[in-house]
């Protein structure tokens, strides 16, 4: 199946400015479907969740519609779907949560590779354990994190593993199924940061091997939020902190406060979506594994494209080449600060922001400071044309 991108572009308001968006893995530009799903929700007439008034009845309903909508997108099952403000707040919540019972002899590994919000709150949790936090490096070269990498950090104390679907800096898609393999094997438990992955490649929480998988609608299209999925069994295990008349069960214990009901109809309106971007099969789940996998071609092939362009421009450098990506190209631009080199795309209707994108120990290992770099991402709305006026606008501005 190919990608109508006519279609898919003609959903999306923002397009209408005449602006090539490349800053996706930072967040991605929003369907006409979503923001009505938004609106409608905000109107209805809705309130906290019960079953006596149809207000309530329609919070409920909203809630139990984006569990479902997201364990379609992801594999998992509705029970065991978590929402939360951000991926960021969701990982500071179950890090704290897990090192309760840490201490002094555990271990917890974390990558250079990743986002710090798959960092940070495992080594903050682990300091505040009095446990030690081991560090997998990447290769400087190709900016590949290998299963052995990880490996050679794993031992009998490892608690948790915190390892990143896919770079949202670099693009690298590390072997998620042989590592969850090696940790499950050293006895420990797998946090896989799927934020960058999942907007780009179908996904398979069970095929990944993944204890606990967390992601970010706003990436794949929906609203501000953050999403986990896990067994609901690995859940029941766990005992967050959380008001006392607030909800025992899970997934419900885990959500502190309100859930944001207008962004959970947006969330669902997303992965409905992303489901109908090239199938029609009766099945949300099916029509989300064959749309992701048409998109993941599609892209493939605008990538190359692009990478292709890039290389042939002398000023250009481009980070990494790791064996398996998603469609990120990180690149500098000789004579240019980072920094620059954003301003100038962005007087010619490019945007493709600079930094170092919140991985901070990647754009440091890989000898780019704290300043970063210039960094292009794909998303479902790009088309052949966006690739050609970026990659003007670079030949233009690299003179």
């Amino acid at each position: 199946m190919e990608l109508d991108v006519a279609r898919i572009r003609s959903s999306f308001p923002a397009l209408e400015q005449g602006v090539a968006y490349f800053d996706g893995p930072g967040g991605t530009q929003v369907p006409r479907e979503v923001a009505e799903a938004v609106a409608r929700t905000m109107t209805a007439g809705i309130s906290n969740r019960g079953t006596v008034t149809a207000a309530e009845r329609r919070a409920d309903a909203v809630v139990h519609e984006a569990r479902s909508a997201v364990a379609d997108l992801l594999g998992g099952v509705p029970d065991g779907v978590v929402f939360a403000r951000s991926m960021t707040q969701m990982t500071f919540d179950l890090a704290r949560a897990l090192a309760q019972g840490w201490g002094p002899q555990d271990e917890v590994v974390v990558t250079r590779l990743d986002h710090d919000a798959n960092i940070r709150p495992w080594v903050i949790a682990a300091e505040a354990a009095g446990a030690t936090v081991r560090w997998v490096e990447f290769d400087r070269e190709t900016a590949d994190l290998t299963v052995d990498d990880v490996r050679s950090q794993l031992s009998d104390r490892t608690r948790v593993v915190a390892v990143t679907g896919a770079s949202n800096l670099l693009g690298t898609r590390p072997d998620i199924p042989a590592i969850a393999d090696a940790v499950h094997e050293a006895g420990a438990l797998l946090h896989v940061d799927g934020v960058h992955l999942t907007p780009h490649a179908p996904v398979d929480v069970a095929d990944l091997g993944a204890d606990f998988y967390a992601c970010s609608p706003y990436k794949f299209l929906g609203p501000h939020l953050g999403a986990l999925v896990a067994a609901p069994e690995l859940l029941e295990t766990i005992r967050p902190g959380k008001l006392l008349p607030s909800s025992n069960s899970v997934p419900e214990r885990f959500e502190l406060g309100t859930l944001p009901y207008e962004l959970l109809a947006g969330t669902t309106a997303a992965v409905d979506f992303l489901a109908g971007l090239a199938s029609d099969a009766p099945a949300r789940r099916t029509r989300v594994l064959e749309s992701m996998r048409a998109l993941e071609e599609h892209e493939d092939r605008l990538f190359a494209r692009l990478l292709d362009g890039l290389s042939t421009i002398e000023a250009v450098t481009l980070h990494g080449s790791p064996k398996r990506r998603t469609p990120t190209a990180l690149f500098s631009i000789a004579g240019l600060a980072p920094s620059e080199a954003y301003q100038a795309l962005a007087d010619r209707g490019v945007n493709a922001p600079a930094s170092h994108f919140y991985a901070i120990e990647a754009s440091r290992w890989f000898g780019l400071g704290d300043a970063g770099a210039v960094r292009a991402g794909l998303a479902p709305y790009t088309d052949s044309e966006d690739v050609d006026r970026l990659l003007a606008a670079v030949r233009e501005i690299a003179r």
